[in-house]
């Protein structure tokens, strides 16, 4: 992981131990509301000319763009950079890592005021990622390695997404049963989650994988649908389908529904959704826990760290963001249907003192 600027914020996890990995075009994109269920707290500091003439730009570059966390993770980037004034210029790779290196080749050559790098493979990323850092511009990298200790480095922390979604697993299966896994390797938190994944199963020994399957593409959810109904039919004992990542959740749902096997086989996921809320509790769901953090709330902290290296403020060298494990039988018990809910039900899941910033109501 990449080291930077101090910030003083402190992340604390709450006693409840809940908490929880789109767009399209280059331009300035537009505003979605992200909820705010805390008291908002007052500004502490005068704003800085620079935001309060409303010209810094943020280059916001994307690896991928389909799928319900990363609409919300940038919904929640959105609604902090209209907080703060600032212009949010978005681009995706739509899943192609040279189209994503060379958005950001781009954003550099424009010289915008900062650059935020939402996920991405480190080979094709870094070398535009070096030529901001030569350039001055500040910038902030989430879920992947920027490989240069000038840019701050957000993430979940993915090690405990896995592990509490696997106590979830571990709890309900007595620790024995044949299990599925789904996984795609190059993606900085699948990478990390793999690692949990292959202590869990050296410490669980009557856990047996028989089947790794995983695709990630624009339509991941219905690929990984097929695979895991291929893997099914060839693995008729299964118990457990260990899918860290929301899309591969769902479509591993698809595939156990049509199959009629949700009495046999239940799902432990990563992420969330309002559609994925939906989706865990419909009457049936094979998909019974996900660990999580809310993207929204992310890709907020992604913009207010971005600000506050623009504003010349000490941010880093890394920020985690701790995450909750939410189960099915808690959003169906709290007739929890959507984010807002969830949020308001844990607002730890809302982490306002991380990269906050001193000159706007949080």
């Amino acid at each position: 992981m990449s080291h930077a600027r101090r910030l003083g914020a402190s992340l604390l996890l709450g006693a409840l131990a809940l908490a929880g990995c789109s767009q399209g075009t280059t331009g300035t994109a537009p505003v979605s509301s992200a909820p705010a269920t805390q008291a908002a707290a007052s500004p502490t500091a005068e704003v800085p000319p620079r935001f309060a003439a409303g010209g810094v730009r943020i280059a916001l570059v994307r690896q991928l763009s389909s799928g319900d966390y990363f609409e919300q993770w940038l919904a929640g980037a959105q609604a902090e950079a209209k907080g703060l004034n600032v212009t949010l210029e978005v681009s995706s790779g739509d899943g192609n890592n040279d189209k994503q290196a060379l958005n950001l080749e781009q954003a550099v050559q424009q010289k915008v005021d900062a650059i935020i790098v939402d996920h991405g493979f480190a080979d094709t990323v870094q070398p535009a990622i070096k030529k901001a850092a030569d350039a001055n511009i500040p910038l902030v990298a989430f879920d992947v390695d920027p490989g240069t200790p000038k840019a701050v480095a957000i993430s979940q922390d993915d090690h405990q997404i896995a592990e509490l979604a696997l106590g979830a697993l571990r709890a309900d299966t007595g620790g024995t049963g044949d299990a599925i896994y789904v996984y795609v390797a190059g993606f900085a938190p699948l990478d990390r989650r793999n690692e949990v994944w292959t202590q869990f199963k050296k410490d669980n020994p009557g856990i047996k994988e028989v089947a790794q399957i995983g695709v990630v593409n624009n339509s991941t959810a219905s690929a990984v649908a097929d695979q895991a109904k291929a893997a099914l039919q060839a693995n008729p004992g299964v118990k457990a389908i260990f899918a860290p990542y929301d899309e591969f959740a769902k479509g591993a749902a698809i595939a156990v529904k049509e199959l009629g096997l949700q009495d046999q086989v239940k799902i432990y996921g990563a992420d969330i959704s309002t559609a994925d809320i939906g989706v865990i509790t419909e009457p049936g769901s094979p998909w019974v826990a996900t660990a999580t953090t809310d993207p929204s709330n992310v890709g907020r902290i992604a913009v207010r760290a971005a600000a506050l290296l623009v504003a010349g403020e000490q941010v880093g060298p890394e920020l985690k963001v701790p995450p909750a494990l939410v189960t099915q039988k808690q959003l169906r018990d709290g007739g929890i249907a959507n984010i807002e809910q969830l949020t308001a039900a844990i607002p730890a899941l809302t982490t306002p003192d991380v990269a906050r910033v001193p000159w706007a109501a949080s």
